[in-house]
């Protein structure tokens, strides 16, 4: 199996999911006792909060190619960045290695052509919702990307930060999330991706009168999928 290199923390909460879906589809491939080949770097968030914030993503970038560089130093065959957010810098953390980086939306996207959708409605942070780096990469692989209206967006990322990446799991955020959904499916939306990774923890297909795509549990499909090639 090639070492996968994990970079986290942003925010601790869903890198926990990934680490447990790895090992997870691990077993189930593999079987017996077998667990993932992987490295974490967990970076602190506040800091890339903060970064985030005030618009400072170079230097957000920066400390992220760091950690791609210390996880290629231990051993790491291929990179994953754990959150969707932070693949505004992806470019900028993919040149600062030599292992190649598997992107999130590019596996996302390929859930959602392989699922005959188009039309797909995008749940995330405001700068995932409104930012080109990450709606223009899935309109890159053939989809029309709706996202909610400015209030939608607005509820959609506070909750995600003021709630979810503490750990916080609302019932009237649930409803929330779920009133969101339904407007989007009113436009039209075939699907719905949980473009952060940590909707995860409150959204799932029995909110949805649509598909979900949950991206951290896609993106760690493909990573193992991609680690297990060569026992194939």
């Amino acid at each position: 199996m090639r070492t996968l290199g994990l970079i986290g923390g942003m925010s601790w909460e869903s890198t926990a999911e990934y680490y447990r879906r790895l090992n997870e589809l691990t077993r189930e491939r593999l079987g017996g006792l077998h667990s993932a080949q992987l490295v974490l770097y967990s970076v602190d968030f506040a800091a890339i909060e903060q970064l985030q914030a005030e618009g400072r993503w170079t230097e957000a970038g920066e400390i992220l190619a760091g950690a791609a560089r210390s996880l290629e130093a231990a051993g790491a065959e291929l990179l994953l960045i754990c959150t969707n957010t932070m693949h505004r810098v992806a470019d900028q953390v993919a040149a600062a290695a030599s292992v190649p980086l598997l992107h999130l939306a590019d596996a996302t996207a390929g859930a959602v052509r392989s699922a005959g959708l188009r039309r797909i409605g995008l749940l995330g942070t405001a700068f995932t919702m409104e930012q080109d780096f990450y709606r223009g990469r899935l309109e890159a692989n053939g989809l029309d990307v709706v996202v909610p209206d400015a209030a939608g967006r607005a509820l959609v990322h506070r909750v995600i930060y003021e709630e979810l990446c503490l750990g916080i799991v609302r019932e009237e955020s649930r409803a929330a999330y779920r009133r969101v959904i339904e407007e989007l499916v009113a436009a039209g939306a075939e699907g719905v991706i949980l473009g952060c990774t940590e909707i995860e923890l409150l959204i799932g297909p029995q909110d949805s009168p649509v598909p979900v795509f949950p991206t951290a549990r896609l993106h760690a499909e493909a990573a193992i999928d991609a680690a297990l090639a060569d026992e194939d």
